[in-house]
């Protein structure tokens, strides 16, 4: 069978790694980068150090507003599904590469296949909650982390072509973590002691965009004490520039990490604060404490075993759980166990 695999942003570089392994061994698999990160540290650095096949295109939608970027990539992706006529479309997450990749193939009658379905944080306001559930809505098949998430997705009527296989992005740190130790050396670079210093992630547009929030966020950090290494998007930089953010000494802005450097810094941090979706995963693939700056996840699996905690914005909610929050012993597979990316083939494989 033939592939059209859609990635633009971090998470979806990674994702794709092991479903492109799977997927390799017996069917055709055509990349399509939509550019939606579209600077080296975002992408090229991702796909070198992954070992993901070069992408067959690249649409170059850069930057720009929700509708000016989804609709470049819809011009760029029908084109390309034209050409190349796939049997499916695989789209993964909530990008807008996501929404774009499933809209293209669904108007030309082509299947969608999206990996890392039924996630909901229940926040329209969010534009990956849109994303995800059109996604989902018009996928012939939804491959689902969790139990949680197939739930989700019945609750809205899908239920056929449903499938609960884990999350591929475990799969691709296990393959990657003795790689990642061996070659990054980012603890020496940044002059880090293991277990002596906190990973902070910061880029969604909710905090972004909204000064009071960013502010609040860094007058946490400010607070705490602690060795802090903050790896800064290019949004999230702008951002600060813009409410002109100041720093304590103990705070290190970094530029944005590459994957290894990036597993390295989480597996050895004391706790992670974070608002994305991936880095809240990640944490809980290496049992870290995490610290969401949101109200609300996706992943209410990892807040619910208890190594998650939901903080928000607010400075001195931020301080406190900082430091007194101490997850329980256990540590249960609430996201698999590293063979998704297999089960998702062998499931593919059946469908021609």
């Amino acid at each position: 069978m033939k592939f059209v695999s859609v990635v633009g942003a971090r998470p979806e570089f990674i994702q794709a790694a092991p479903v492109s392994w799977a997927l390799r061994k017996t069917h055709t698999e055509i990349l399509v980068h939509t550019g939606q990160h579209y600077d080296y540290a975002m992408s090229q650095a991702f796909f070198d150090e992954l070992g993901v096949p070069a992408p067959d295109y690249n649409l170059e939608a850069g930057s720009g507003t929700h509708a000016r970027q989804t609709a470049a990539m819809l011009v760029g992706m029908e084109e390309v599904l034209l050409k190349e006529k796939p049997d499916a479309v695989i789209v993964r997450g909530d990008t807008n590469s996501t929404v774009a990749g499933a809209l293209a193939a669904s108007k030309l009658g082509i299947p969608v296949v999206h990996i890392e379905a039924g996630e909901r944080s229940f926040v329209r306001t969010m534009p990956e909650e849109i994303n995800r559930i059109i996604a989902d809505h018009l996928a012939s098949l939804c491959f689902c982390v969790s139990s949680k998430s197939a739930a989700n997705l019945a609750r809205e009527g899908i239920v056929e072509g449903v499938h609960i296989t884990g999350d591929v992005m475990l799969d691709a740190s296990l393959h990657h973590r003795a790689l990642a130790r061996e070659k990054s050396n980012v603890l020496e670079r940044l002059r880090l002691e293991p277990g002596r210093y906190a990973l902070v992630t910061v880029h969604r547009a909710h905090n972004t965009d909204d000064p009071q929030r960013l502010r609040s966020i860094v007058e946490a950090l400010n607070a705490v004490g602690e060795r802090i290494v903050f790896p800064v998007h290019p949004r999230t930089r702008k951002a600060l520039q813009a409410i002109d953010a100041r720093f304590a000494p103990h705070v290190l802005l970094t530029e944005p990490a590459s994957y290894y450097d990036m597993m390295v810094l989480e597996e050895n941090a004391r706790l992670i604060a974070t608002d994305s979706g991936g880095v809240q995963r990640e944490a809980y693939y290496f049992a870290k404490p995490c610290l969401t700056l949101r109200e609300e996840t996706e992943w209410t699996e990892t807040v619910e075993v208890g190594w998650n905690l939901l903080v928000g914005a607010d400075c001195h909610k931020i301080v406190a759980a900082w430091r007194t929050f101490q997850p329980p012993a256990e540590h249960p597979p609430v996201l698999g166990d590293g063979t998704a990316a297999e089960q998702i083939a062998e499931i593919l494989g059946k469908q021609g």
